[in-house]
């Protein structure tokens, strides 16, 4: 007499893990993985500490560990050869992602950008106040933008304006190093300083 098997029942595509209440719950947003399911693949490479490592089981056999300890099967690298599958509860799964995506985010550096502007003829003590703009904008870790505006017949002076920007870099060369030589741009000539970088 052959023998039936029965079919596997179905995994919900919960997100849960092992509340009663969120079991058989798809998150409201719109998630980047698979889970439980909507895995196609026949076979699946298991991580995570629930299992041995390099693990390649049946998608049934997967399906089957998650409920036996009541989570999820997480696709977590689709085009891998398998894929490679979490067990873990869903739920808690997205909020360590969302928490490591913040974590990356506040670890990266906002370049600023500040501009010091100056007219070709600039007396000493206009000079000497934006210089101090600029030595605090750098001491913040901002970069400065400098900057001489020619007006009119003015532009006949760019050499002086490029000697006052290369002026203004050497009583920055302490703190700030030149990362964009003095370069005219149609009005306006500018120059690029970084802060140096710390030892």
């Amino acid at each position: 007499m052959a023998i039936t098997q029965k079919p596997f029942p179905p995994r919900p595509m919960n997100g849960g893990g092992n509340n009663p209440q969120q079991r058989g719950k798809r998150p409201e947003k719109e998630n980047p993985n698979r889970i439980n399911n909507e895995i196609t693949a026949p076979t699946v490479r298991l991580v995570g500490e629930n299992v041995e490592p390099n693990t390649v089981v049946s998608l049934r056999e997967a399906l089957a560990m998650a409920d036996e300890m009541e989570l999820d099967l997480i696709e977590i690298s689709p085009k891998a050869d398998p894929p490679v599958c979490r067990i873990a509860d869903y739920q808690k799964f997205l909020y360590q992602q969302k928490r490591k995506a913040k974590e990356i985010k506040a670890k990266q550096v906002k370049v600023v950008i500040k501009e010091i502007r100056f007219g070709p003829q600039t007396d000493d003590h206009d000079y000497n106040f934006k210089l101090k703009h600029a030595e605090n904008f750098i001491k913040e870790g901002a970069k400065v933008k400098a900057s001489v505006f020619f007006r009119g017949r003015s532009i006949v002076f760019k050499e002086q304006g490029e000697i006052l920007l290369l002026r203004f870099a050497t009583d920055l060369e302490e703190i700030a190093k030149v990362e964009a030589m003095p370069k005219l741009d149609g009005k306006k000539m500018n120059m690029i300083l970084a802060p140096k970088s710390k030892k």
